[in-house]
């Protein structure tokens, strides 16, 4: 996978610093965060960003991260962007929901910054 431009839908602004800041150092990848997912909805649905994939957490106020994709997958629109969860849960069944309301992949949030680092080298365009 070789994502060029991403979008980051995460009500945490100190995760998405930490996400944004692990990306610059291994790929050249735009990058944009959101922290509203209902912003972030809207934004996708009237074509204001185009991202190449989606990393998406779950636990986020407003709408969950689980709504969130549902709405995506019902929208022609933006239906075939890749959403890859990443959460800091890690319950099989919570994974296992997430496939089957059509997320790419799950990703478990690491604890340290090379961990962070090592996983979005395998998503990201690189340097």
């Amino acid at each position: 996978m070789n994502y060029k431009n991403i979008l980051h839908v995460d009500d945490d602004s100190d995760d998405c610093e930490l996400f944004m800041e692990a990306l610059q150092e291994v790929s050249g990848a735009l990058y944009t965060a959101i922290y509203n997912p209902v912003e972030a909805l809207r934004k996708l649905i009237d074509k204001e960003i185009k991202p190449d994939v989606i990393f998406l957490d779950l636990n986020m106020p407003f709408m969950s991260g689980l709504e969130f994709l549902t709405e995506i997958k019902k929208n022609e629109i933006i239906k075939e962007i890749p959403v890859i969860i990443f959460s800091t849960s890690q319950f099989s069944d919570i994974i296992q929901e997430a496939k089957e309301y059509g997320a790419h992949d799950f990703i478990s949030k690491p604890n340290n910054f090379n961990d962070l680092k090592e996983i979005l080298s395998k998503y990201a365009h690189t340097l």
